[in-house]
């Protein structure tokens, strides 16, 4: 019953914390207006800004900012004990994430939907624009890189997942290109697109076409799939939004809600009449937390300051929503009003995932799970099988598998099949690194855009003048996205230390850098809640509720990252083999933050009240500018 207490008590902390800080900061702080034209509708272009529905917005957004990280942050931070896993997901996602999402989509909409890093060069100064820019490369950069990586794992472990993500790419398609011509509601066609998914999920155990595709596909090296997902993403970032983006992850926000609901439903009844009967037994297992409330001591766990705050991440706060919230999404929101839905909503539902996340991980997996030798493992000794040591739970697969097994358990006591139970939970998992991986490319493309226009002359409209300039060709929207695809592909393809040139090793790059991806993202969340902090102090307004979580966020993440370099068994400096791509880029990106956070303290006395450079007025002439109401 504690199990059930904990969902409602989140729960209710969510709903009040969106009716009453949330409301309080839309109303009271950023005094959101529905007559302010936004971006979308005073840059429609029909591609990247397009006036959208606020649940269709929503559908991108939770979907984008969500992926695998609600997932697998949580999932390992329960190693420290559930709550103080729990506790950082709670408080963390109301005071800080929620608030540095919905700031960052309130500040881009009101600079016409530029990223926050774009923003940085004129709220604080140019050279923190471009520091700015470069660390979110390097971030997106991982991302891409080791993305393919994650969805190969996931269609390794769990091949039922296969057709079912590969099926939603066409059926997305399809209904984009018709409700683009029609007009209509995506309600209706992403439903029976869910279901044509579940349903596929259902047969793919089966023998037949599906079952063979899902083989098939299985036994690619991880290399097929780097290229495979990477082509994808080029082709899925340069479409227009409305083709593909949209209809997919309200598709995936749809799939979202509903294995949410069933999880929920599947606890409520575990906790009622106890999970499904296991090993022959007519007995249902009663649910209980069999995790620990706080452990120390775990063999290889680092210390749970900092690193509690930078393995949990989505879920918390994650620097990665800042480019959602301010490169895309600010892009699409039809009215400006709609932001606290998008932006603060959106991070509650994925803390009340990351609560869920905690539950399978410390409750679900008590209900029966396999042990190495086949043997039926059940409560406390469920959880130490899993969580035995750091590396035991530390590993891509380890981490999914848990959530997987504990959120299954809880399927299985509603009368799900156990095959089927398992599938779902994997193609959810899939489907949300899918939605990362093409979402990063797109923001990328946006960032590469950026940097390069730093050294191309523009025309008086404000286009990149194309005059031999080598780095003109990365203002296009195809040179930037091939390049960023490129880029990354090049960092897969390098095998870490220890590994041969081998197609098999191909695309296990991205884990020379991953270990301080963590670190990265949480620097950015505190660099763009020092975006906000500068925006709000030049127009005079309350800045108590963000200068906290920016001192926080910039603190946490740097000490993580020197505790790594310099401190602790293992640190990279003084190991016998050095990591030495990983050192450099961590000892840059401190240098970076550090370069950021003096010329910051140095310029906040006199920015007090004094208003950044505004933007060149836009042309009603122009084909982007169609002169309408936002609402």
């Amino acid at each position: 019953m504690s199990t059930l207490l904990v969902a409602l008590g989140a729960g209710i902390l969510y709903l009040v914390a969106y009716h009453t800080y949330g409301r309080f900061l839309a109303q009271k702080i950023f005094k959101l207006r529905a007559d302010v034209e936004a971006p979308s509708v005073a840059l429609n272009d029909d591609a990247d800004f397009v006036p959208t529905d606020k649940f269709v917005v929503f559908g991108h957004h939770f979907t984008s900012i969500a992926g695998t990280g609600p997932i697998v942050g949580p999932a390992i931070a329960v190693i420290w004990g559930w709550v103080p896993a729990l506790l950082w997901v709670l408080f963390g996602s109301v005071l800080l994430g929620a608030v540095h999402d919905f700031g960052s989509l309130v500040v881009s909409m009101r600079n016409r939907g530029q990223t926050v890093g774009e923003i940085s060069g004129r709220v604080l100064n140019p050279r923190i624009r471009f520091l700015f820019l470069f660390i979110l490369f390097l971030a997106l950069t991982i991302v891409l890189a080791i993305f393919g990586l994650v969805i190969a794992i996931v269609f390794k472990n769990y091949p039922g997942a296969i057709f079912p993500c590969m099926v939603q790419i066409p059926l997305a398609v399809a209904i984009g290109v018709w409700l683009h011509r029609k007009g209509i509601s995506l309600l209706v066609p992403s439903i029976i697109a869910l279901a044509l998914m579940y349903l596929s999920v259902a047969f793919g155990d089966e023998a037949g076409f599906i079952h063979s595709f899902n083989t098939s596909l299985a036994s690619w090296e991880v290399g097929t799939w780097v290229v495979v997902l990477l082509v994808y993403s080029y082709i899925a970032s340069v479409l227009p939004v409305w083709s593909l983006l949209q209809p997919r992850d309200f598709i995936n926000s749809l799939q979202l809600i509903t294995a949410l609901g069933l999880v929920v439903l599947g606890l409520v009844v575990a906790a009622f009449f106890g999970g499904a009967p296991v090993g022959g037994s007519e007995l249902r297992p009663s649910l209980e937390i069999a995790a620990p409330a706080f452990r120390s001591g775990a063999m290889g766990a680092p210390m749970i300051f900092p690193f509690l705050f930078i393995t949990v991440a989505c879920g918390a706060i994650s620097g990665f929503h800042c480019l959602v919230s301010s490169g895309t999404s600010s892009k699409q929101l039809r009215c400006e009003t709609d932001a606290q839905f998008v932006g603060f909503g959106s991070m509650l539902l994925e803390g009340f995932l990351a609560t869920l996340v905690i539950l399978a991980c410390v409750a679900g997996l008590g209900l029966g799970i396999q042990g190495s030798n086949g043997e039926m493992l059940m409560g406390e000794a469920a959880y130490t099988a899993r969580y035995a040591s750091w590396a035991a739970a530390g590993g891509l697969a380890a981490k999914v598998g848990a959530f997987v097994d504990g959120a299954a358990n809880f399927l299985k006591s509603i009368g799900l099949a156990p095959q089927f139970a398992v599938a779902l939970m994997g193609v959810l998992v899939a489907s949300f690194a899918a939605t990362t991986l093409d979402t990063a490319c797109r923001l990328q493309r946006y960032v590469v855009q950026e940097l390069a226009g730093t050294f191309v002359r523009r025309d008086l409209a404000g286009r990149p003048v194309l005059d031999g300039n080598p780095f003109s060709w990365l203002t296009d929207k195809h040179g930037a996205t091939i390049f960023a695809v490129l880029v990354a592909f090049l960092m897969a393809a390098v095998p870490p230390d220890g590994m041969g040139w081998t197609w098999a090793n191909v695309g296990k790059g991205g884990m020379i850098l991953w270990p301080m991806f963590g670190a990265t993202n949480q620097l950015l969340g505190g660099l763009a809640f020092l975006v906000i902090a500068f925006w709000m102090w030049r127009r005079r307004l309350p800045v108590w509720f963000v200068v906290i979580p920016t001192i926080f966020m910039l603190v946490m993440p740097a000490w993580a990252m020197s505790y790594q370099l310099f401190a602790g068994e293992g640190a990279w400096l003084s190991a016998e083999s050095k990591n030495w791509p990983l050192i450099f880029i961590a000892l840059a990106t401190l240098a970076l933050e550090a370069w950021m956070v003096v010329e910051a303290f140095l310029s906040w006395p006199k920015a007090r009240g004094v208003l950044e450079e505004s933007l060149e007025p836009l042309s009603r002439s122009s084909p982007h500018a169609d002169g309408g109401r936002s609402c």
